[in-house]
């Protein structure tokens, strides 16, 4: 991987998780710079030999690449920070939600190359799946090097369509948090039935790493061949599937991940 220098604007969770998973993979940490207003988040940073600064003019001026990490309602204040400079020969990098290319290029009017990115929290422990999408002007040199930032923290799929980061949000971005309620949900039941709270999470997530571990080791195998695999005629696991299917799970799914597009394509006509 190029160990060009790369400013993160804004050092939050996901920006901390980026950073230290390239850290994990062998980047040098004095090619790694972080803006972060908040002076508490910059030890964290400082212990492993990242440099912190309260200036983004101070970090995109050293930079190559500049990793825009903040909120996406802080996004155009803190593009302001720094739009002044020339910044046409600057890789930019967003994980925004909600915020299209055509909003950075007026926040950024000299830069020439953007990719926006959406990450999942997984990428905390390097388990993330990020959606990425880059505009035409976009040199391979750069998809390179933004593929290979990602899949440090996690897997990297490109999609060729800008709407497609929508898709992605509702996929992986938002899809943490699917799969959380369906756990909670099924640890509250168990807790009910009268095991202690240890015992059911034991369970529920073991059972639930398992079967993601099935799918990821059986990549020829369709996932509704795993789950007819699992369902014998007749029996308990048949019982459990017949009540979901009554309550039309698969069709509250689909709802859920519309909305959470809708959502996102909401929140790009604010910006």
């Amino acid at each position: 991987m190029q160990q060009k220098k790369i400013a993160f604007i804004g050092g939050g969770n996901m920006a901390s998780a980026i950073v230290f998973g390239l850290l994990a993979k062998g980047y040098v940490a004095e090619n790694i710079i972080v803006c972060e207003h908040n002076p508490d988040k910059h030890h964290g940073f400082n212990e492993r030999g990242v440099f912190t600064t309260l200036s983004a003019i101070d970090a995109v001026k050293q930079a190559d690449v500049v990793l825009l990490a903040v909120k996406p309602q802080n996004m155009q204040e803190a593009c302001e920070a720094f739009q002044q400079l020339d910044l046409q020969n600057k890789w930019i990098i967003s994980i925004a939600a909600g915020i299209s290319v055509s909003a950075l290029q007026r926040f950024l009017p000299s830069a020439q190359q953007f990719v926006r990115v959406m990450p999942n929290t997984p990428a905390l422990i390097s388990k993330g799946m990020s959606g990425l999408f880059a505009t035409p002007a976009v040199t391979t040199e750069f998809k390179n090097y933004a593929t290979g930032l990602f899949e440090a923290v996690g897997k990297a799929c490109w999609v060729e369509k800008e709407s497609d980061i929508n898709t992605i949000i509702a996929a992986s971005g938002s899809s943490p948090a699917y799969f959380f309620l369906f756990m909670e949900g099924m640890q509250k039941t168990l807790i009910e039935m009268g095991l202690t709270e240890q015992q059911a999470r034991l369970l529920v997530q073991q059972s639930a790493l398992g079967a993601a571990e099935m799918v990821v080791a059986n990549p020829h195998t369709s996932i509704e061949t795993l789950r007819q695999q699992v369902t014998s005629k007749g029996g308990t696991t048949a019982a459990a599937i017949n009540v979901f299917q009554q309550q039309h799970l698969e069709e509250n799914i689909k709802q859920a991940m519309q909305a959470a597009i809708d959502r996102a394509e909401e929140m790009e006509k604010l910006f």
